[in-house]
């Protein structure tokens, strides 16, 4: 029987990255982080006959692909959302006065499992309070994982425990080296969606998507790794294709994705990566054909 997928042709899976060859920028540890990702997005955003004016990011996360783009000179301004109100205080405070205390926080915990613990046991006062207590979170959690539910790495890389991904210096270095182009910043802490309906109809803007939220019927890891799970895939598909910008998107090898990619006249390419186990999967490049 025939099905809708039939003749759907995909590329061949490019070789996968090794994401140590590729710069790091966020200050985050990030599930379904998508650092290895970055050449490919670049390579795209270079050879477009112009040059977007505008790089819109509208489910932020770790930010690793829209600060590469900036930070490489593919995009002159960006402009990034993040409805989560612990990861998107970091985002503000990064691209504030407040960065330099942040800084100084940073440099100056002395890290151990009962400063770890005290620290994310405190309620926030203010977003300065809150970006440090989820960074600490974020290098301290097993798999940089920040929904409720979450556990503190016990023994970690090496024995190490809490300390494993804690890099005072390097953290520092990330969040001054990104404070220095907040005036090409538009940060924006609200509802994706309504930012992705702003920008579509825009020819002069790039559009990434990278949803934190797993699409195919019956799949629960977007609840498991993140409080901000729900989101309606079939309106960023439709929404994207009756707009004019130019964009990318990365989801799961799903058939539920092969489907509304099918529907909306979308071209697919397998992108072959790594899982947090170093288990060779396939991702899903979606753009416009």
């Amino acid at each position: 029987m025939q099905t809708i997928l039939d003749d759907f042709r995909l590329t061949v899976p490019s070789p996968i990255v090794n994401v140590a060859t590729v710069r790091h920028l966020s200050p985050f540890r990030y599930p379904g982080g998508k650092t290895w990702l970055v050449p490919k997005v670049l390579s795209g955003l270079r050879s477009l006959a112009a040059k977007p004016l505008v790089f819109v990011d509208p489910f932020l996360g770790g930010g690793s692909v829209p600060l590469a783009a900036l930070i490489e000179g593919c995009v002159e301004r960006v402009v990034l959302c993040e409805i989560d109100p612990a990861v998107a205080s970091v985002w503000k405070v990064i691209f504030s006065p407040d960065y330099r205390k942040l800084c100084s926080l940073i440099l100056n915990f002395d890290i151990s499992r009962e400063k770890v613990l005290d620290v994310i046991s405190r309620e926030p006062r203010t977003a300065l309070d809150r970006a440090f207590q989820t960074i600490v979170r974020n290098r301290t959690f097993r798999g940089g994982i920040l929904a409720n539910g979450a556990s503190l790495v016990r023994i970690g890389e090496n024995g190490r425990g809490v300390a494993s991904r804690w890099y005072p210096e390097t953290l520092v270095k990330r969040i001054q080296l990104l404070h220095g182009y907040t005036d090409r910043v538009s940060f924006i802490e609200g509802d994706g969606m309504e930012v992705l309906k702003r920008f579509a109809p825009d020819p002069t803007a790039f559009i990434f998507i990278d949803p934190p939220y797993t699409a195919g019927a019956g799949k629960r890891a977007g609840s498991r790794l993140y409080d901000h799970s729900d989101l309606d895939h079939e309106a960023i598909f439709s929404t994207l294709a009756g707009g004019r910008a130019q964009f990318m998107m990365t989801y799961d090898d799903d058939l539920d994705v092969l489907r509304m990619a099918k529907i909306n006249g979308f071209i697919l390419q397998h992108i072959a990566m790594k899982n947090t186990h170093h288990r060779c999967m396939n991702e899903l490049l979606i753009t416009r054909s």
